[in-house]
């Protein structure tokens, strides 16, 4: 067999069916202006924290509603909690206020 220096890589497609949006209808019924986030990018690109990590508002929210809490909290504790996203976004959104209600949503399910 010949390399051509690429490999098939397993597919990253999600069944929605399956996911357990559970932790993400929580944070949005203590943040509905969640659904107003258009992830037009703005957050990601002031973002202080994603300089040195792969910190991301949008990416958080995209895993949240995929299903994918673990990671999600995982990049939410490497922000750095600056406020910079929240000033810069166009809609208005408090990000800052979402990204504690996911910290302190995780802390209630560990207890």
């Amino acid at each position: 067999m010949i390399d051509f220096g690429f490999s098939i890589s397993k597919s990253s497609h999600i069944q929605m069916d399956d996911v357990d949006l559970k932790t993400f209808k929580k944070l949005e019924a203590l943040n509905p202006d969640i659904n107003t986030c258009m992830s037009c990018g703005l957050c990601t690109a002031t973002c202080s924290a994603g300089n040195f990590t792969d910190v991301s508002f949008r990416k958080i929210i995209l895993m949240l509603q995929r299903g994918k809490d673990k990671e999600a909290l995982q990049k939410v504790k490497r922000c750095m909690m600056c406020g910079k996203c929240m000033m810069i976004c166009s809609r208005g959104i408090n990000t800052r206020n979402i990204l504690l209600s996911i910290t302190r949503l995780y802390n209630e399910e560990e207890k």
